[in-house]
């Protein structure tokens, strides 16, 4: 292990450094940082939420609406609170007014992201009129969307601060009041850059990236292992870039994965034993095999940064260790941030992978049969292995020698990312 760790630091360490010092990359990474208070206190109430306990769903359905609103206002509208974060930091970094490249980043973001309601019979007029905003396009799936428009709008911003493209107020003018008159033109530059690239050319990347997928749904079909790793891997891949992965996923795989359970469901109703199902890649098997903890089996991540002799990793750990076991894990993707982070980017893909092939072979061995209940996604995996897999107990130990097989893949990763949180901390404190 320690040949393997000496390694990486000197191979892989220098190139990870330099990829994360990167302005942008940083810029990424500290606005993604910033929504970690949200992220927590949403996570909670998504918890309370989806309590597995027979009878609670109705209990709160009269209160659901309301109980969601904290959820929904936070981790919901995600990646509008990175746009403002994202602009800031890079701003920062440029020595611009920070306050109005956020403001730029964010109207980039929402007039690229957003698109005004179509008109429909019954319709409410406010709502025809387009006045209405739709939260759903502010989550985390649209992440990738606000990296790239806040980006974008600071440098706008910049050129345009350095080409002399502002107005100058005089000598005297409050510098409020001169930053707000400065910003006319990166303004109207970014504004009128988004609004042609969204409402002219139709553009949206989420759509993009979804429509280049759609090939692989043969693919992705079926119980073959490698359209189950080819899945694991997209989606993992799309969370590091801070895309939403199962989200950016959802129209290629949903009907798929919808298909694939119900036809396990109903072959089981009808006396079919669970190991003669004929599905094996459905949502539950990634959601409870592979997905401990959340996507990247992040529970891992989690339990090495309970011990960390970083202060901020440890009490990162301390705070996502509960959202963890009930899988979880925005406050550890976008707090560590795993997100646009080159170190830890690696186990968070690879581990996942590994586990895929391990839970095939045990599934295809006939230790584990297939499975034939459709859980919510909060339990604990240990146990909705089991009960998913009509209490069979080789499934629970399953979910332990894979969460042991993270452990291990992510240790070395981690070691080296708590050696560079460590230096950073140091530096501060001097």
């Amino acid at each position: 292990m320690e040949k393997f760790m000496s390694v990486i630091e000197q191979k892989l360490m220098p190139i990870a450094l330099k990829v994360s010092g990167q302005r942008h990359m940083q810029a990424v990474r500290q606005g993604i940082i910033a929504t970690l208070p949200l992220t927590i206190v949403g996570s909670f109430f998504c918890i309370f939420l989806n309590i597995p306990i027979d009878g609670y769903s109705d209990l709160i359905a009269p209160y659901v609406s309301i109980i969601d609103v904290p959820f929904r206002f936070t981790v919901g509208i995600l990646a509008l609170y990175a746009a403002y974060g994202i602009g800031a930091s890079l701003a920062r970094y440029y020595k611009l007014d920070t306050l109005t490249a956020g403001i730029l980043a964010t109207v980039a973001f929402l007039v690229s992201t957003v698109v005004p309601v179509k008109v429909s019979a019954g319709m409410p007029e406010v709502i025809a009129d387009g006045r209405y905003l739709s939260i759903g396009s502010l989550s985390a799936s649209s992440l990738f969307g606000a990296i790239v428009t806040s980006l974008i709008a600071v440098e706008i911003y910049r050129f345009c601060k350095e080409r002399n493209l502002t107005i100058k107020m005089p000598e005297g003018v409050p510098p409020e009041v001169g930053n707000s008159f400065a910003a006319l033109f990166p303004a109207g530059i970014t504004i009128l850059l988004f609004w042609i690239i969204r409402y002219f050319f139709n553009f949206d990347i989420s759509a993009a990236l979804s429509q280049l997928l759609m090939p692989l749904k043969g693919i992705l079909a079926g119980n073959s292992l490698f359209g189950g790793l080819l899945t694991v891997f997209l989606i993992t891949f799309f969370w590091v870039l801070g895309i939403h992965g199962p989200a950016i996923m959802s129209p290629v795989i949903r009907p798929i994965w919808d298909m694939t359970i119900a036809e396990n469901m109903e072959l089981f109703a009808a006396g079919t034993v669970a190991s003669q199902l004929p599905n094996i890649f459905t949502e539950q098997f990634l959601q409870w095999f592979i997905w401990i903890g959340g996507a990247g089996t992040t529970l891992a991540l989690v339990v090495w940064m309970l011990f960390s002799k970083s202060k901020y990793l440890r009490s990162l750990g301390r705070l996502s260790i509960i959202p963890g076991i009930f899988n979880i894990n925005e406050p550890v993707i976008f707090g560590a941030p795993i997100v646009m982070n080159p170190i830890l980017a690696i186990p968070f893909i690879v581990a996942p992978l590994v586990e895929t092939v391990i839970a095939y072979l045990f599934t295809v061995s006939g230790l584990v049969p297939m499975m034939m209940a459709k859980l919510p996604f909060t339990l604990p995996a240990p146990l909705a292995a089991v009960m998913s897999t009509d209490w069979t107990i080789m499934a629970g130990v399953l979910v332990i020698i894979n969460f042991i097989v993270a452990l291990a893949i992510y240790y070395p990763f981690f070691k080296m990312f708590e050696k560079q949180q460590l230096e950073k901390e140091l530096g501060e404190n001097k």
